[in-house]
């Protein structure tokens, strides 16, 4: 239920993102830059690191279509509920858990973050533009989750797995067409 009063009582960010267009914009290029743009990590390991930091924040909107963005992508269904339930036992290669743990570091306990948990990612084999990017990634999501459910977005179950198909296939660059439309 939007908590908007100048929205729908059930709005998601399609909703949102025409009454609040400038920063929407902004947010959304940022988006297409960081998710789709060349760099360390793929799309699809984007995509994972997304639905991973809405899942262990208990973001259901963000968590779904992400999680059916990253399926689009090739992520094994129920993958990533299985990384949120226990990191240490999924089925994934040593390399994207060491990823995973600074990850859930970075969106569970931020401040405790020191030297020696990078250097675990970079002994696993990451860049520091993998890093910076899962980083950002995952910094991003926190963001979105805390906005989404601050303000009561909400996304059908249905429509969730159409709108990360869609994702996969458009980017966000599609949604920012939808904002200069407007």
């Amino acid at each position: 239920m939007s908590y908007l009063k100048s929205l729908p009582e059930r709005s998601n960010l399609r909703d949102l993102f025409p009454r609040y267009p400038e920063p929407s914009r902004h947010l959304l290029s940022f988006h297409e830059a960081l998710l789709r743009g060349n760099g360390a990590l793929t799309p699809e390991q984007k995509e994972l690191i997304a639905a991973y930091t809405s899942g262990l924040n208990a973001c259901s909107y963000c968590n779904g279509i992400h999680t059916a963005t990253a399926e689009a992508f090739g992520i094994a269904p129920g993958l990533l509920e299985q990384l949120v339930n226990d990191l240490d036992s999924a089925p994934i290669d040593d390399e994207m858990r060491a990823l995973l743990r600074y990850v859930r570091k970075v969106t569970q306990t931020p401040s405790r973050i020191v030297q020696t948990d990078a250097d675990t990612v970079f002994t696993a084999g990451w860049s520091d533009d993998a890093l910076f990017e899962a980083v950002a990634t995952s910094a991003l999501f926190n963001l979105m989750n805390r906005l989404v459910d601050g303000l009561g977005m909400e996304e059908a179950a249905e429509q969730k797995k159409e709108t990360g198909i869609n994702l996969s296939k458009q980017g966000y660059a599609n949604l920012i067409q939808m904002l200069d439309k407007s």
